[in-house]
């Protein structure tokens, strides 16, 4: 027998027999951190998809128009149970929309839809406008386009619900007619201005309902200077309150073509009539100095 037989081999645990245990446990240990990481990983990426998902359907809304630029937000909890989402993914949502302009949040008062791309009073194209009156039938010659477009789709894309709540603007403009001078002329500009703002979202086109929102302040200010100054003259009044009534019945009774051609001629009208009384005031403006002599 070999004299090396007898000796003994190398342990298999090394010199210290608890050493091979430690190393297991310290194996497995790091084996659970990196599980534990991976977790918390996983739960991080799920509550941001979440929280994009809050933001992407908050969004449609607005884009769809069921939020209205300046119109508030629910409260969180009611955002929450609508949404089936956690405080903390609907506050990143949110985030994520003030990210992108889309909304504002007022200490104390809550998050609103912000007036993206709309034209301010403070602009300098709204400054133009009060300077220089003669733009108001430019804005007139883009709302006939715009406009008629808006009805044509309408009549022919509008849901029930679209119907009703075009129903509802429409009877309360006329009821502000009836009323007569106990309603101000910007209350029955708003009330106008309602009603044609209830076609264009009818129209289910979201660039081009968002394109008349983002020309909203201008467009209201042209319905006023036609309350101003066409409404007191009966034969205008009457033309438009027929026209009103014309796009109406046009659009709930679905008639794409008479829509389209009912917004052309309201507009048109309206266009041509505030044109036939700024030369009326011109003519008399002339008269009277010749009248008087210029002094």
């Amino acid at each position: 027998m070999s004299s090396t037989a007898s000796t003994p081999g190398p342990c298999p645990i090394g010199p210290d027999p608890q050493s091979g245990l430690i190393q297991a446990v310290q194996r497995a240990s790091h084996g659970n951190v990196r599980d534990l990481s991976a977790q918390a990983h996983t739960s991080a990426s799920a509550k941001t998809k979440l929280a994009d998902q809050v933001a992407a359907h908050i969004e449609s809304l607005i884009v769809d128009s069921v939020l209205k630029v300046g119109q508030a937000l629910p409260s969180e909890r009611r955002l929450m149970e609508k949404l089936g989402c956690s405080r903390s993914a609907l506050r990143e949502g949110l985030r994520i929309l003030r990210g992108k302009g889309l909304i504002r949040t007022e200490h104390g008062r809550g998050s609103f839809v912000a007036p993206f791309d709309r034209v301010q009073n403070s602009s300098p194209l709204m400054h133009l406008f009060a300077s220089q009156p003669r733009t108001l039938f430019d804005l007139l010659d883009v709302r006939e386009l715009l406009e008629a477009e808006a009805a044509r789709l309408a009549a022919s894309r509008a849901t029930r619900a679209d119907l009703l709540i075009i129903r509802r603007h429409f009877e309360a403009w006329k009821q502000a007619q009836q009323a007569g001078q106990d309603i101000s002329a910007e209350d029955h500009a708003r009330l106008d201005h309602a009603f044609h703002r209830a076609i264009s979202e009818a129209a289910h086109n979201a660039v081009l309902t968002h394109l008349l929102e983002s020309l909203s302040e201008l467009t209201l200010r042209s319905v006023f200077a036609s309350v101003e100054h066409l409404y007191a003259r009966p034969h205008y009044k009457h033309q438009i309150d027929h026209q009103h009534e014309t796009l109406f019945n046009a659009i709930t009774e679905g008639q794409p073509e008479a829509a389209y051609q009912a917004a052309r001629e309201h507009v048109g009208a309206v266009r041509k009539n505030l044109r036939e009384v700024e030369n009326e005031a011109e003519r008399i403006v002339r008269a009277t100095q010749r009248l008087e002599g210029w002094k």
